[in-house]
């Protein structure tokens, strides 16, 4: 039988612990190279509109009530519960998903937009051997693709402007639409092609600041946290990095939203520095953040399912096509 000296054990397990701290190092770079391989899939251009169709569906509610907010008039509610319940109370359950037509064909037209030419722009631009493009250029293309989103689901945002706020105005003025389609067909005879367009720069330059401060703080997020931490790609770093995405989206767009609500709500003509005057003369500068809560309340939510599902879909296309490992 052979002897052991006293110092082989501790010289032996220091180097076993160096093995296994060296194999760790080697398999968190080797999730972080599969990841960023993932990156560079191409996916297909719909994977947007599909995810934020199936996210409008679960936070429709949360939509409904923050638009209620911010056009209230009267003796209407002035909280986010006093709403939520006065539409239960008043309308049923069933009021709660006004609009959701619309809603959902808004999603299919700016949202594919957004989503689809982002994606295609950042893979473009994406240099060799990089995961993604600088911040900076990250934040521009989100932008670009945010406005041309926002111009392509215009009339679809007005036509849900309208059917969220329509059970709240006095039966005289309702206008009754069906589903989307049918506001946005009656808009176009009732009121000419113009009104498909009505609001279309604030709501397209909201539309650029939501996709710059969504989509490029979300990849931005999420690239940190498979850096800098054990997480890797998986469902806890989609949280995380879609709700910090929503809080940021949701501070930048609240000006530019309480605003487009306001003009779209409206069937006259209104320049929007006079709106601007007429709302700071009334409100003060706690116009800007008019609804922020529960615009959160929505669009952290809507963000944090938004990206569950693209992740999903994502994914699901990755085993399908063999492109898993």
């Amino acid at each position: 039988m052979q002897s052991v000296t006293p110092n082989e054990s501790p010289v032996a397990a220091a180097s076993a612990a160096a093995a296994a701290a060296k194999a760790k190092l080697q398999e968190k770079k080797r999730q972080q190279q599969l990841a960023l391989a993932r990156e560079r899939i191409s996916y297909p251009f719909w994977f947007g509109g599909s995810a934020s169709s199936l996210a409008a569906c679960v936070t429709h509610p949360l939509d409904l009530v923050k638009v209620r907010l911010q056009l209230r008039s009267g003796d209407a509610p002035k909280n986010m519960s006093g709403t939520f319940m006065h539409i239960v109370r008043t309308q049923g359950p069933r009021g709660l998903y006004n609009g959701l037509t619309a809603s959902l064909l808004r999603q299919m037209t700016y949202s594919t937009v957004r989503f689809g030419v982002y994606e295609d722009l950042k893979a473009r631009w994406t240099p060799e051997g990089s995961a993604k493009p600088s911040l900076p250029l990250l934040i521009g293309l989100s932008t670009f693709s945010g406005f041309l989103g926002g111009i392509s689901g215009n009339a679809a945002d007005v036509t849900n402007v309208r059917m969220q706020q329509d059970a709240a105005l006095p039966p005289a003025q309702r206008r009754g639409y069906k589903h989307g389609l049918d506001g946005m067909f009656r808009m176009l005879r009732d009121e000419g092609v113009q009104s498909w367009f009505r609001g279309v720069w604030p709501n397209s330059t909201r539309a650029a600041l939501m996709n710059a401060s969504q989509l490029a703080s979300y990849d931005t997020f999420k690239s940190m946290l498979m850096v800098y931490t054990p997480l890797g790609d998986t469902t806890t770093t989609h949280f995380a990095s879609s709700l910090l995405a929503g809080f940021m989206a949701t501070t930048i767009c609240s000006p530019v939203d309480v605003i487009k609500s306001r003009v779209m709500s409206t069937s006259h003509k209104q320049g929007i520095v006079h709106l601007l005057r007429e709302i700071y003369a009334k409100e003060g500068i706690t116009w800007m953040f008019k609804g922020w809560v529960p615009a959160f309340l929505r669009l952290g939510p809507q963000t944090i399912c938004t990206f569950l599902f693209l992740e999903a879909h994502r994914k699901g296309y990755r085993r399908f096509m063999g492109l898993e490992n």
